[in-house]
């Protein structure tokens, strides 16, 4: 099997490189949409006033040589609390969108900066809800990391394979009463006992877009 981990990364640099990214079409494919008339729709532009945040899209390829992808479940005491992300947070005074999620990475679950090769950055995405705008930073091991929690932001840290958000069976949609007692449709991946959905599968509808495309130009990848 080809180094995917290689290939990849070298395949996004070069997506990025040059700011071929789906964007917001992409992002707004996983995004909860009202059903019941009148309910609010999802606000796109960030004011001058939200918080810029990163997050740590982490890719590695396990023993099988397969790409997977770190999530966290976030401890119910901060932001989102008992949701499904990437590790990240807001930034520091002075701090890149990089070293917002490195550093938040390694907070969360202990991750070395030095060991993440950053690939790049895709699309941010303004999450009204807590009046953040995230950038996603992609980054990549070329190990299996240990996942060291801090249980103050982190109550389980885990991983799942990339092929796996790409299986039709594992992708869900619902009514769910959200904001004010509305209901709205909501798609999420159906791959842990917390659904994975709103922001991080916003984001995540983004790599995989790109994904698929680096699947394309390989075609021996499954």
């Amino acid at each position: 099997m080809k180094n995917i981990i290689h290939d990849f990364h070298t395949f996004l640099e070069v997506q990025l490189k040059h700011g071929k990214l789906p964007g917001l079409p992409s992002q707004i494919k996983m995004a909860p949409k009202p059903v019941t008339e009148g309910a609010d729709t999802r606000e796109l532009e960030a004011p001058s006033s939200a918080d810029a945040s990163s997050v740590l899209i982490l890719l590695f390829p396990n023993s099988e040589g397969r790409l997977e992808l770190v999530l966290t479940l976030r401890s119910s005491n901060i932001n989102h609390g008992g949701q499904l992300s990437f590790p990240g947070g807001r930034s520091e005074k002075g701090e890149s969108e990089i070293e917002t999620a490195l550093r938040e990475a390694k907070e969360e679950i202990d991750i070395n900066r030095e060991d993440v090769n950053i690939a790049g950055l895709l699309s941010k995405l303004y999450v009204a809800h807590s009046d953040n705008y995230v950038t996603p930073v992609v980054g990549f091991l070329d190990y299996v990391p240990e996942l060291t929690l801090n249980p103050d932001e982190v109550e389980e840290a885990f991983s799942v394979e990339v092929e796996s958000l790409l299986v039709k069976e594992n992708l869900t949609v619902e009514n769910w009463d959200l904001r004010k007692s509305a209901t709205y449709k909501v798609p999420y991946w159906d791959v842990h006992r917390v659904p994975l959905w709103g922001a991080t599968a916003m984001i995540l509808s983004e790599f995989l877009e790109l994904y698929e495309a680096y699947k394309q130009q390989n075609s021996s990848i499954k």
